[in-house]
């Protein structure tokens, strides 16, 4: 073994240009296999974090999959609001624990305004039941202050104390802005990962102050309540969009659903986010299997390549390969030899790949949360990874031998002087 491992090492340093590229390809090989299937997977885990420890979300009657997309992902409108008046008696519900009310409608420099209780920071949970966490500053309490995410404040450059208005209806172009009554950022969230990142929180009763001048969704001419006013009035809201609701008893929740779809004073119906996260990821997870041929796609093409680079260098090998068996080497040794040597490339090649994915996962993981809200976690790497791991290096083993088994049937003159 000592003497085969001498032989391949010597083989080697003399092929080792050619070697070297055999090498990259493999380390390229990985990091591209690694990299598409890491980006895969975190993609479906960063959908399916975005809401959890709620049991129930509660909204006017519509399909589950827009309740979940504007409730979550503020994506869309509610084609109805719901009723203060609802959001209250399923407070009273004996099953309900906390109900947190919420109210879109807003924007500010294209992301959305979410209206909300302070229990919001309290009660909500993303990922394995993470709670909200301050990067900066505090939670809202007066009237007109605000809470950003965290690509709000880094996209736009907000710390506390900053001064921002907000614009009525959703978009970058803001063209009724609530100019007369301005925010103070109060509080920075930590980053999540989730639409939480891309959201401007404000208190329920600041929703209301923004609207009192306005009547079906335009301002009221020649009407103008100064900021300092607006307390007089009563800022209790009238409608919300949705609410999250947690209970309890998880037992209770289809009792407690049930009790929402038969509420007689308005049609309103209560979705499991858990199951509509489901629902509508089969609807859009079209992007999960682009992503899963994608990585298919570059493994059989790395290994093609890889089988070409082997088969390309067998011209340079014949004469070694001939001089081996002229001295007496068998098949079986001429196969360990190559696959001794194949090994070792393959192995080193895999390994470099797998810490270019882990260094650009690192390099580039701030980036594609900035741009595109994806959440690159490094870590180990998974069940599913390893067996693309494993799969490259038995391939790239087995390639390593198709040079011993084609130059073993040439001959041995055809070997010792080969034709130019």
């Amino acid at each position: 073994m000592k003497a085969l491992f001498a032989i391949a090492w010597k083989s080697a340093w003399n092929r080792r240009f050619t070697l070297a590229l055999t090498v990259l390809s493999i380390a390229l090989s990985t990091f591209l296999l690694l990299g598409v299937e890491r980006i895969r997977t975190e993609l479906r885990e960063n959908f399916s974090a975005s809401v959890s420890g709620t049991d129930l979300i509660v909204g006017a009657r519509t399909g589950s999959s827009q309740l979940l997309l504007y409730s979550v992902f503020r994506i869309g409108a509610a084609t109805h609001n719901m009723q203060w008046q609802s959001v209250q008696a399923l407070s009273q519900h004996p099953g309900v624990d906390w109900v947190v009310p919420l109210s879109l409608g807003d924007s500010h420099r294209g992301f959305a305004v979410l209206a909300t209780t302070p229990e919001y920071f309290q009660h909500f949970r993303y990922g394995n039941r993470q709670a909200l966490q301050m990067r900066e500053g505090k939670p809202f309490a007066e009237l007109f202050d605000a809470v950003v995410g965290a690509e709000v404040a880094d996209r736009l450059g907000y710390r506390t104390g900053r001064k921002i208005t907000l614009a009525h209806g959703s978009g970058e172009l803001n063209v009724a802005e609530h100019a007369d009554k301005p925010f103070t950022v109060v509080g920075v969230l930590a980053r999540t990962g989730t639409p939480v990142d891309r959201t401007v929180h404000i208190g329920l009763p600041a929703m209301e102050a923004i609207h009192l001048e306005w009547r079906g969704g335009a301002p009221l001419p020649g009407v103008k309540i100064p900021p300092g006013q607006v307390r007089k009035f009563d800022l209790t809201p009238k409608t919300v969009t949705a609410a999250l609701v947690g209970l309890k008893n998880r037992a209770a929740v289809f009792a407690v659903q049930r009790w929402v779809g038969a509420y007689q004073p308005e049609a309103l119906m209560a979705i499991l986010p858990g199951v509509a996260l489901d629902e509508l990821w089969s609807v859009i997870g079209v992007g999960e299997n682009a992503l899963l041929l994608m990585s298919g796609l570059v493994a059989l093409v790395s290994l093609a390549g890889l089988v070409s680079v082997v088969m390309a260098g067998l011209n340079e090998r014949r004469r070694e390969l001939a001089v081996l068996r002229a001295v007496g080497a068998s098949l079986r040794h001429v196969l360990a030899l190559l696959a001794l040597e194949g090994a070792m490339v393959t192995l080193l090649g895999v390994a470099l790949g797998l810490v270019a994915a882990a260094l650009g996962i690192a390099l580039l993981a701030p980036w594609l949360q900035a741009q595109f809200g994806l959440t690159l976690s490094l870590s180990a790497p998974t069940l599913h990874e390893w067996t693309w791991l494993a799969g490259l290096l038995v391939a790239g083993w087995l390639a390593s031998l198709l040079p011993g088994v084609r130059a073993y049937r040439l001959s041995l003159a055809d070997g010792l002087s080969p034709r130019i």
